[in-house]
């Protein structure tokens, strides 16, 4: 037998792409061990260790990270209303800090020469993947076949990954018919590639895995309330279910069951990848959003407006951008989730919802926290405001206006006439 070239610790699926590499990466001469993270996925686990083995994988590692998962990306992320593009929930950009923390760890204590993956070289992920990977181990040295010519010019398409597949007796769910890709894990589920490149073409029914189509949801509205400490979900209830659920792995699970009955959660979107390229995707992200609704809302009632401002302004859209870009193991993700606290102190309370075809409709929210106060913002009574105060507010903050509109006038008078930004006469 000819020496090995190294022994390679790749992060495995169990789908078409990593399964093709596993075989690859022997053919290559590497000693290839075969790694998975269980992030909340709905996976059969042993039939993918055994089928990993079969490929010829001389060990394979399954690590449990659905507790890490939730606490440290997840949480943070609600607590900061992450969001990419206004609509993106973030869903395959959380779980890979999480994956790549425990795959260095196995590669480390294995004595592995290289880690791999089976991201592919037009995408996001094989950023976020070796961008973690350096941030935690900078002397790694990282196999990445879809950037290798020899790899992507003999598998030019997922049809050539089909048939090799064919040719090495590996199973694989995709098929010539579906060839779409997909990720999974406790957040949400992604579905690219294949028929959903052409992004006018309308995702078949029966592609949607997680979610029921809302046009099939119960009739029936179903009604929970979700508690609320520091930004973060405390318990959950479902009353018509006599349920109440407190752990956080839980919680989450339950949000989905719940999210999934009644259809909440799908997205159809073309987003902006971090290397430049557009990408169409379709997302479920079931209990996610439910808990970013209920949250969203709670911070109406609970949290100050200028704080809300600031972490709006900042906090949101940079802790999106680090996910989204793979940048979580910097010092900016740093200095930027250690803010994230201070912003919540005040988020505690309790927010009713109703579930109803694909809808998270609130119903109402209350809380301890003062900041909102009923008979100061009637308009049935006082409530200890004085109306009169605001003339002077007004008078202050006109100021500035005024003098606008006195330097607009003196343009018309000397002949020249003011425009807005758009070139309309002002």
């Amino acid at each position: 037998m000819p020496e090995s070239k190294g022994r390679v610790l790749l992060a495995y699926s169990g789908g078409l792409d990593t399964s093709c590499i596993l075989a690859w990466l022997i053919e290559q001469g590497y000693e290839v061990y075969a790694f998975m993270a269980d992030v909340g996925q709905e996976e059969d686990f042993e039939a993918a260790r055994k089928k990993a083995l079969a490929v010829g994988a001389k060990k394979f590692f399954l690590e449990d990270l659905k507790r890490e998962f939730v606490t440290e990306l997840i949480y943070p992320a609600l607590q900061a209303n992450c969001i990419y593009e206004n609509v993106y929930l973030l869903g395959t950009s959380l779980a890979r800090p999480v994956i790549a923390r425990g795959m260095m760890a196995v590669a480390d204590r294995e004595g592995c020469d290289y880690v791999s993956h089976g991201c592919t070289g037009k995408g996001n992920d094989q950023v976020r993947f070796e961008l973690a990977f350096y941030g935690l181990k900078p002397d790694i040295k990282v196999i990445a076949p879809w950037r290798i010519p020899e790899f992507y010019h003999r598998f030019a398409g997922r049809q050539a990954l089909l048939a090799y597949a064919a040719e090495k007796n590996i199973p694989v769910q995709q098929t010539a018919a579906k060839p779409w890709s997909t990720d999974e894990n406790l957040f949400h589920i992604s579905y690219e590639a294949g028929i959903l490149e052409d992004p006018n073409t309308t995702p078949p029914a029966d592609m949607w895995k997680l979610t029921v189509d809302p046009e099939q949801a119960p009739q029936t509205p179903q009604r929970i309330s979700i508690e609320f400490a520091k930004g973060l979900p405390v318990k959950v209830t479902v009353p018509d279910e006599n349920k109440e659920y407190t752990d956080p792995v839980e919680i989450f699970i339950a949000l989905n069951h719940l999210a999934r009955k009644h259809g909440i959660g799908r997205i159809d979107i073309v987003e902006n990848r971090f290397i430049g390229v557009k990408s169409r995707g379709c997302y479920e992200s079931p209990g996610a959003t439910i808990l970013r609704a209920a949250h969203v809302d709670l911070e109406g009632l609970t949290l100050d407006r200028n704080v809300r401002a600031l972490r709006d302004q900042f906090v949101t859209i940079e802790l999106s951008k680090i996910l989204y870009n793979g940048h979580w193991f910097t010092p900016e993700r740093e200095f930027i989730v250690s803010s994230i606290p201070a912003s919540q102190r005040t988020v505690n309370g309790l927010v009713r919802l109703k579930l109803y075809k694909g809808n998270v409709i609130i119903e109402g929210r209350s809380s301890d926290e003062g900041l909102y106060d009923e008979k100061q913002s009637s308009m049935d009574e006082l409530g200890g405001f004085e109306p009169t105060d605001t003339t002077g507010f007004i008078q202050i903050e006109s100021i500035r206006i005024k003098k606008w509109a006195q330097a607009n006038i003196r343009k018309g008078q000397a002949g020249i006439e003011p425009k807005d930004v758009y070139g309309s006469r002002v």
